[in-house]
This record gives C-alpha cells, sequence and structure tokens, in this order.
C-alpha cells in the first residue's frame, strides 16, 4: 500500500487513479482517506462484500452504542502502532 501526502495526491491525482495500487492519502502523517481501486469484472461481487460490511458495521454500532467516529478510531488503534 502507498502512501501519499494531500498535496502530491491532488496533483497526481489523475495518475495515481488510474494505477492499481492501494493509497493511503495522509494529512501531516495521519491518514484521512483510503483508495482501493477495484477492477471493473468484480465490481458487482466488490458492491456485494461492501454491503454486507456495511450492514455488519452498523449492527455493531448498534449493539455497542458507538458512534461512527468511536468505532473508526477503536479499529485505527492497530494501524497507528
Amino acid at each position: 500500500m502507498k502512501h501519499v501526502g494531500v498535496r502530491e495526491f491532488r496533483d497526481k491525482a489523475t495518475t495515481l487513479l488510474a494505477g492499481d495500487e492501494k493509497l493511503v492519502i495522509e494529512r501531516h502523517g495521519q491518514a484521512i482517506g483510503y483508495y482501493i481501486p477495484i477492477k471493473r469484472k468484480n465490481q458487482v461481487e466488490i458492491q456485494r462484500n461492501l454491503d454486507a460490511l456495511d450492514a455488519a458495521i452498523k449492527e455493531v454500532l448498534r449493539q455497542t452504542g458507538m458512534t461512527e467516529d468511536e468505532f473508526v478510531e477503536e479499529m485505527m488503534k492497530d494501524w497507528k502502532s
């Protein structure tokens, strides 16, 4: 996974988005977004998986009472180490 700063992403977005490499977009060394390219032939399957993931996350939030921000912070703990 390639790490790029916001300015580099802005300046090279067309080139970066045309590639097949996963990106972590960072501001001041902190991740602010991710880009994960998909292949056209797999879009239906990927969308199905994303829908299932969305449903699972909503259920976790419902059961725990966590906010989306709290959930993201919890998930990012391992990435920050």
